[in-house]
């Protein structure tokens, strides 16, 4: 499940530095010198309640195309939003307590160039931004219960990390707001690329035939879309492999 992807309305991006000067009207006017921006560095503050901590750098390269490089990292943490997913989920309990121990991490990184649309440019103005993104996702405690066989339940957790590349178009618009601020709206950034990941546990005491059977049997229902799972349980632990299609919408 892509937990990172949801409840985003708009990225809101500011920055520290002078953006060039508009030419003067008329006819008979000269043109004024435009300066491109030499750097712009900018804080998302709409990723903060999703727990994220994002920065960009933009470098201004002539009228029409820039540079920009995010990076993002989420601290290890619950769920952003958990008491809104777990009001989603109802009342079963195997997905909830799933829900309520499980902690995330996660950090990428994405390079993109941007097209200026606009004639005024340097910076300005809906754009169209190509980009690449490197993600990665850690997680330290996924917790599934299975049967004992004497009609209790044990526990075991799960860890490991999966890692994702893909590539995408963002469709936006910046503009000056002051001297010193820009406005920076990612309107619609759709990507898609590929994604692996392994997560593994070893099991605090060995595990009978029909403990197994029953983790077994709970690790391969659970349904992830057009991914190839590999589940591995023995005695001592068992492991879950993923490999397959991923994709996200920056906006």
């Amino acid at each position: 499940m892509n937990f990172r992807q949801y409840l985003i309305p708009a990225l809101v991006l500011f920055s520290c530095s002078q953006l060039p000067a508009q030419s003067p009207d008329g006819e008979n006017a000269r043109p004024a010198r435009r300066t491109p921006p030499a750097n712009m560095i900018k804080v998302n503050l709409t990723s903060l309640p999703l727990k994220q901590f994002a920065l960009q750098y933009e470098r201004v390269l002539n009228r029409k195309f820039s540079f920009a490089l995010g990076v993002r990292v989420m601290p290890a943490t619950t769920l952003p939003f958990k008491q809104a997913i777990l009001d989603a989920v109802g009342d079963d309990p195997d997905t909830r307590n799933v829900l309520e121990t499980f902690q995330l991490s996660n950090t990428a990184i994405t390079p993109e160039f941007r097209f200026y649309l606009s004639k005024r440019g340097y910076g300005r103005g809906f754009y169209l931004a190509p980009f690449a993104r490197f993600a990665s996702y850690k997680t330290s405690l996924l917790e599934f219960k299975y049967d004992d066989g004497n009609g209790g339940q044990e526990t075991i957790n799960l860890a490991g990390k999966l890692t994702s590349t893909t590539g995408g178009l963002l469709l936006g618009a910046q503009w000056p707001v002051g001297k010193r601020v820009v406005l920076d709206w990612w309107i619609l950034g759709p990507h898609y690329g590929s994604a692996t990941g392994k997560f593994s546990g070893i099991s605090s005491q060995t595990m009978t035939p029909a403990e197994q059977d029953d983790l077994r049997t709970q690790l391969n229902d659970i349904d992830i879309p057009f991914t190839n799972k590999t589940v591995v349980v023995t005695a001592d632990g068992a492991s879950l492999e993923l490999d397959g299609p991923w994709a996200g919408i920056r906006a």
